[in-house]
């Protein structure tokens, strides 16, 4: 990856600094002038040499197929960038005479740069030490660098065929004399250095995994192919599938393959726990799926999508489009998502092993206690995390993980809200005479008018749907509790207490879900959606 970043500024260099000599060929930016075809095609035949050389060694070397090296699609790439500037430069995009040569060049840059990819992936794959999956992934990464390899072929005879087409002159094989052999002997070269020193691995650790699983949070995306059958695969495009999309996402894992990079790798902690290794080998193999997967998705974008792409590159694409979307979404996509998935998984058992046990202390959720929502946030965090903890209330444990569970905890909720509506409701003076029935419910209802001005009753609904009939048997006290707790059953009003829960568990997984408390549990006290943390973001994936 470095390396190739390095050749991408120095051609860009190259390119800035030949295009500025050559001043002859280009004018004001006011009034730009034309340039001669033959002089635009001498021009090319110059700088596109080393290229047109390189798509007839791949053309004639076809029947028997070369061994792909990277030195090899290096060079390619190397020259099909420089090759594809100049073009830019002169706007060959737009030119009726141009447009074909400059795609052809613009595709053998691109899928060099795929297959530089698959090599890349092939070769280091032992060095990843991946956890085993259930899918032959050496022998699908081994199928796709024959598809692109006779992508470049194909591509390649194209190219030289355009090029004569042109006018441009192909360099002879003896032009250059350029060894292209890949021989890797076999071992690693002694690891001497020391190690470097941090202080703390568990915090170390805890970080990488935690920003692991925020990132997967983000990444549901590849999971898309395991729901889709492969004619359906078009479906998928612009949404969820799209360039933007993917880049999004491979810059994410650059940036966490960094993050190892810069606080784990060559580090005493490195060496203790062996899962970390095992992790990175995770963040990188999906990243360079995600480096492949955007490469083909912008492809298919300009070149083969019916909606979006060039009509007239469409007719005779490079790839057929069934065989890019089988690489894109059964190969790229698909190993990402399961690799994605493993590494999820690791980095659960990461946090349970390295988990510092807290205790907190926050108020229930205002509306309606522990119903769908807030208790479906709550396990999402638990979840997330894949910790365990657990939620306490009065003497009673409720598995926090698991939303059925944290919604039994409204029988207690509800029981202490009862008992607290009774003591409330006694506090008031009320008439120990018998009432009629009219009497009761002004009674009643100015009984729920204090509460609420006193903030101890929460009204949902207006106006109020009362019993049809109160019996004018026993005390109003009881007829006040009982309707006000029917009341509250259906939905109309709520009592505000302020009851608490515990929860006990890994301290990081504490801090969100006191964040979550902190916020409403998601809503207001009238069950209205409310913006959560930044921090939680991952809730509204």
């Amino acid at each position: 990856m470095l390396e190739r970043s390095r050749l991408k500024r120095r051609s860009n260099a190259v390119l800035h600094q030949e295009f500025q000599s050559d001043k002859d060929h280009s004018a004001s930016p006011a009034t730009p002038s034309l340039i001669d075809n033959e002089l635009f095609a001498a021009l090319v035949t110059e700088r596109a040499a080393k290229l047109l050389w390189l798509a007839r060694l791949l053309a004639e070397h076809s029947p028997q197929p070369i061994s792909l090296s990277r030195p090899l699609i290096v060079d390619l790439l190397s020259q099909a960038l420089q090759t594809e500037e100049l073009l830019d430069s002169y706007g060959a995009r737009n030119n009726h005479y141009w447009h074909r040569f400059r795609s052809l060049v613009a595709a053998i840059k691109l899928f060099a740069d795929v297959t530089y990819e698959l090599l890349h992936i092939h070769h280091c794959l032992p060095t990843y030490r991946l956890l085993a999956i259930d899918r032959d992934f050496p022998g699908a990464t081994a199928r796709c660098l024959k598809i692109t390899h006779k992508v470049l072929v194909r591509t390649a005879r194209w190219l030289l065929t355009h090029a004569i087409d042109l006018g441009l002159t192909v360099p002879a094989m003896a032009c250059w004399t350029e060894n292209y052999s890949e021989r890797l002997p076999s071992g690693r070269l002694a690891h001497d250095r020391s190690a470097r020193r941090m202080e703390s691995a568990a915090e170390t650790a805890t970080r990488l995994a935690t920003a692991y699983l925020n990132l997967a949070a983000r990444s549901e995306l590849l999971t898309t192919v395991e729901k889709v059958q492969p004619k359906d695969y078009p479906s998928c495009f612009p949404d969820p599938i799209s360039e933007d999309n993917l880049r999004y996402l491979k810059v994410g894992f650059h940036c966490l393959q960094s993050l190892y990079d810069t606080y784990v790798s060559e580090t005493e902690i490195e060496s203790l726990d062996d899962d970390l290794p095992t992790l990175r080998g995770h963040i990188s193999i999906v990243f360079r799926l995600l480096e492949i997967a955007t490469y083909l998705v912008h492809y298919h974008e300009r070149h083969l999508n019916p909606h979006t792409g060039d009509s007239a590159l469409r007719r005779k694409p490079v790839i057929a489009p069934k065989t890019l979307l089988s690489i894109l979404m059964s190969y790229a996509i698909a190993f990402a998502g399961q690799y994605l998935a493993y590494g999820r998984s690791l980095c659960h058992t990461m946090l349970k092993r390295y988990a510092e046990i807290g205790r907190i202390e926050v108020p229930v959720p205002s509306y309606r206690g522990f119903h769908v929502r807030p208790s479906t946030l709550v396990a999402r965090i638990v979840q997330h995390y894949g910790s365990e903890v657990s939620m306490e209330l009065e003497g009673q444990a409720y598995d926090a993980g698991t939303p059925m569970d944290i919604f039994r905890a409204n029988e207690k909720i509800n029981a202490h809200k009862r008992r607290w509506l009774v003591a409330e409701i006694a506090s008031l003076p009320l008439s120990q005479k018998t009432l009629s029935e009219g009497e009761v419910r002004a009674a009643l209802l100015d009984i729920i008018v204090r509460l609420a001005e006193q903030g101890k009753l929460v009204v949902y609904q207006q106006p109020l749907q009362l019993a049809e009939e109160f019996s004018q048997d026993g005390l109003l006290l009881e007829t006040v509790v009982k309707e006000i707790a029917r009341l509250q059953a259906t939905g109309q009003v709520d009592t505000k207490t302020e009851l608490t829960i515990a929860f006990v568990g890994d301290k990081r997984v504490l801090k969100d879900l006191e964040l979550l408390a902190n916020a409403g549990y998601g809503e207001d006290y009238f069950g209205n959606n409310i913006a959560l943390p930044k921090e939680l973001a991952y809730l509204r994936r």
